[in-house]
């Protein structure tokens, strides 16, 4: 079958948007799905963000930073927000927000209870898809906490599949709907399916109101929503009309009708604050509803919050729907309703043709309904993120009302207004930087505009630090995140060139000279000793090691991390990259290429120094890297367990094309003269002066026989290699857990493939043995360079002790289709994310809908932690793509010239 040429009719909205600047993205899916409970909105004297502001009263507080809903979009600066509130007649609250535990409240830490999926989404959200499963019955808010709470950290988290409020199939499937007729004007289809035996009622309440920007704020104007009736029946039973000073006019057109409910978007001074009750409140809505209280609500019909109330029996295993059209005020007499359906029935198509293009090469329906649910939380997952760090830390230094806090206050100049990439909104609802970089791989398959934003964003001044630091996470943006950004970068641009893009050079300077100033960041502070062995703390590997690497060590010292070593020898080598890119546009680049050569040099020696008894990294009695603790007394010792950081040294692996020194010969040169002189740093590394396949250089902290060494252990299924991927730490410590126990302090590390068994972190991240996305993805890509240096005769045992030997192309593919596993039906037809949970793995209503959670058991593959970070474990899309891109090129190969020409070979290629 011919692939097709004509690009799909979202791509042309992408050029759209990127060459005539068309506001294809001005509304999105940018609300939060928790704004509670975050840095932003504590204003607490200790710091405890999750009680100062909790989500029991998110319905009577306004928020001062962003907002949050179910299903919810806004505008790229949300200023006019919409999203669905529900109320099953039982329960003690409207459904207007997802509800989880806070870190003190579960078992293993903060975690959402609720059951929704992200099912599509094109990039310019010209048409959206989202489920919620909202039960008929109570929903059980103090089961789910009590029980929890008492629960121990050995046992599994109590869900809320395991309150039986799903039981009998009594509960609504909400799907939420959007289509774009226009940039900006939306049309929004809900659907309430009844899965249970007998009828049911259900209110719902799409809700349209404005973030609080005037509260407090002096010379803010207030904006205003007010009610008009039907001006005829063409343009629906009734407008609510949104007016906004900045945004403009707009109006949330009701077809069927319902009955109108206004209050404002202000915090319930009387129920938050004890104080007499003034006006009518932001929960005033809930209050009409659940509590029948006529004075909650206005009843002239204007404020900043408003709601249509549907109520309406919904039949045993039928289904109804409403219709709404939100657009501005000035579109001239357009019917509202009467092209409704053919409208979404276009984007769905056109949804159905990205999609289809873009998975053309992938084999499997399951496979690729795994890439588009993946790619749809992607893209569901961005969010306006409000944080002006210098008028925050300002509120916090108000005498007599908040005592100063010390989170972030050498943060100041920070000032974030944007749309951002989220790992998770309801459990990281704010960026996390290393997050951030991986989001960009599956993004740039749909929108590598946005991806490169991303990036750039990240790398501007508002962001990054004077000093060069490139902010963490909301909670510490002092801390330290593994400097993956330059590699993003460089992944991006190659993804441009395989879709025919021309190189962006203004870009890539731009990035390149911000990524230069984070990597003398590095180099000046992280580097206690001066030998180009660095630290960094946790790196984003949470409780991974012997201690908390965040905190003071209890017997003082520091630690020479392998892992912080190892990501400043890939950042060495992407920045020489980069500047080898550079100088084919600039030649003035060219003495970056050396500078960055010598770096790499100099850091892959340090990390491979093996130094007298336990004094470096390098352990060549086990064959692995280990962190190295270094006292005050000199003494120093290496911390023999093996984990994903002495995995890492491997991922710092690139290989360089011949073309490059053939067209700066003088380059060459240089590089050549310097390895004669440095033979030292030379010899301590991989083969940097012999070529490989296709005349290739090798960019490697390890040599041949380390890096057998290391892939033994690798890929053996009692330590590393799981059914599912590469474990975080060796399955060894399973039965022998290692135990560090002198000068007073004690700990001990165990393999645990669920959840954490410790409290480091909040004890709701584990990487003391599950699987995580992406680090595999890192190791796939080191693997996949290494091949192309080494060809098909290098082999490797893979299992190792199985017998059966593989090049490193056939490992990468052996480890891609493990990972891939994780998501799609195995022989028995059963997901193992889903593990042992019936509902998910049995039933018709709930078999397909797949959650990409935070990370795999490392046994059996099941999700554990946040069960919607499509952000970084959506490079799981990334990785089906091109395992099934390039069996699809190497089955052309050796096609007939004829076949390899009428499937298109230049698709192919790239």
């Amino acid at each position: 079958m011919p692939i097709p040429v004509d690009k799909p009719q979202e791509s042309l909205r992408l050029e759209e948007a990127r060459v005539s600047k068309t506001p294809w993205r001005k509304w999105g899916p940018y609300l939060s799905e928790r704004q509670w409970g975050t840095v932003r909105e504590d204003y607490s004297k200790d710091g405890n963000a999750w009680d100062y502001f909790s989500h029991d009263q998110s319905r009577s507080r306004a928020y001062r930073w962003g907002e949050d809903g179910i299903a919810g979009i806004s505008d790229d600066l949300q200023r006019l927000c919409f999203s669905l509130a529900l109320w099953n007649g039982k329960d003690p609250i409207l459904k207007e927000r997802m509800f989880g535990l806070t870190n003190s409240e579960g078992n293993h830490g903060e975690d959402v209870k609720e059951y929704y999926f992200y099912l599509d989404s094109t990039p310019t959200h010209s048409y959206m898809k989202y489920l919620y499963k909202y039960p008929q019955a109570a929903y059980p808010y103090d089961d789910l906490v009590t029980t929890n709470r008492a629960r121990t950290r050995e046992e599994m988290e109590y869900e809320l599949l395991d309150t039986g409020v799903f039981n009998d199939d009594r509960y609504f499937d909400i799907f939420v709907e959007y289509a774009k007729a226009e940039p900006e004007d939306i049309l929004i289809r809900i659907t309430a399916e009844n899965r249970g035996p007998d009828d049911a009622t259900l209110h719902l309440l799409p809700t349209l109101w404005f973030r609080n920007t005037w509260t407090g704020q002096e010379g803010a104007l207030r904006p205003a929503l007010f009610w008009l009736e039907a001006a005829g029946k063409q343009f629906g039973s009734g407008i609510i009309r949104a007016s906004h000073a900045e945004l403009g006019d707009y109006e949330l057109i009701a077809e069927d009708e319902a009955e109108p409910l206004f209050c404002d978007n202000e915090t319930n001074r009387a129920r938050i604050y004890r104080e007499t009750r003034e006006g009518y409140a932001k929960d005033g809505i809930n209050d009409y509803i659940v509590a029948g209280m006529t004075s909650a609500i206005n009843p002239v019909r204007t404020g900043t919050k408003a709601a249509l109330h549907y109520n309406f029996e919904v039949p045993a295993k039928g289904r109804r729907t409403i219709q709404l059209r939100l657009r501005p005020a000035t579109v001239p007499g357009v019917e509202a309703f009467a092209s409704f359906a053919s409208i979404f029935d276009t984007r769905s198509y056109e949804a159905d043709e990205f999609y289809g293009a873009l998975t053309r090469h992938v084999q499997s329906e399951d496979q690729r309904q795994v890439i588009r649910q993946a790619l749809a939380g992607m893209l569901w997952s961005k969010q306006f993120y409000y944080y002006d760090l210098e008028l925050w830390l300002r509120e916090h230094d108000m005498p007599g009302v908040f005592n100063k806090s010390s989170r972030n206050d050498d943060w100041s100049h920070m000032m974030s207004q944007d749309i951002l990439s989220m790992p998770d909104k309801w459990e990281y609802p704010w960026f996390a930087a290393w997050d951030l970089a991986f989001h960009t791989l599956p993004l740039g398959l749909v929108d590598l505009d946005f991806a490169k934003s991303q990036i750039d964003l990240i790398l501007r001044s508002p962001y990054l630090h004077p000093n060069g630091q490139v902010p963490a996470y909301e909670w510490n943006f002092g801390d330290v995140n593994p400097p993956v950004h330059a590699w993003a970068l460089l992944a991006l641009h190659r993804q441009g060139e395989a879709s025919g893009e021309e190189p962006d050079y203004e870009f890539l300077k731009v990035a390149f000279r911000k990524l230069l100033l984070n990597f003398t960041w590095w180099v000046n502070r992280k580097d206690a000793s001066g030998k180009n062995l660095f630290q960094g703390g946790f790196l984003g590997l949470d409780n991974i090691g012997v201690f908390d690497r965040s905190s003071p060590l209890p017997m003082g010292g520091y630690l020479e991390q392998a892992d912080g070593t190892a990501w400043m020898c890939l950042f060495s080598q992407t920045m020489l990259q980069l500047s080898m890119l550079l100088t084919e546009n600039d030649n003035s680049y060219s003495e970056m290429v050396l500078k960055f050569l010598q770096h790499f040099l100099a850091i892959a020696a340090a990390l491979n120094e093996v130094g007298p008894g336990e004094d470096g990294m390098w352990d060549e009695e086990d064959g692995f890297f280990y962190d190295v603790l270094r006292l005050p007394n000199g003494a120093s010792e290496r911390l023999k367990v093996r984990t994903m950081v002495g995995l890492l040294p491997l991922c710092a692996t690139n290989v360089i094309e011949d073309k490059f020194g053939q067209e700066h010969p003088e380059i060459l040169n240089k590089a050549r003269v310097f390895l004669e002189r440095h033979q030292v740093l030379r010899d301590k590394i991989g083969p940097i002066s012999k070529r490989g396949v296709r005349n290739r250089v090798l960019l490697s902290v390890l040599n041949e026989g380390k890096l057998r060494r290391i892939l033994k252990r690798m890929l053996d299924e009692e330590e590393f290699l799981s059914d599912y991927g590469i474990r975080s730490i060796s399955k060894h410590y399973k039965d022998h857990p290692y135990v560090f126990e002198q000068w007073g302090a004690r700990s001990a590390v165990e393999y645990v493939p669920a959840e954490s068994n410790t409290g480091m972190f909040g004890g709701n991240s584990n990487w003391r043995g599950p699987i995580w996305i992406p680090v595999n993805a890192l190791i796939l890509r080191a693997l996949y360079n290494l091949y192309q240096y080494y060809g098909d005769d290098f082999l490797v045992e893979c299992p190792t002790g199985s017998g059966k030997m593989m090049t490193l192309f056939e490992v990468t593919q052996e480890i891609s289709q493990r990972l891939g596993s994780i998501f799609t039906r195995n022989e028995e037809g059963k997901r193992p994310v889903y593990g042992s949970t019936e509902k998910f793995q049995n039933d018709p209503h709930w078999r397909d809908l797949i959650l990409f959670f935070e990370y795999f058991h490392g046994d059996n593959g099941a999700g554990l932690g946040a069960s919607h970070q499509t952000g970084w474990t959506g490079a799981i899309a990334s990785l089906l793509h091109m395992q099934a891109a390039i069996t699809a090129e190497n089955a052309l190969a050796t096609a007939t010239p004829a076949l390899a020409a009428s499937a298109g070979t230049s698709e192919v290629n790239n």
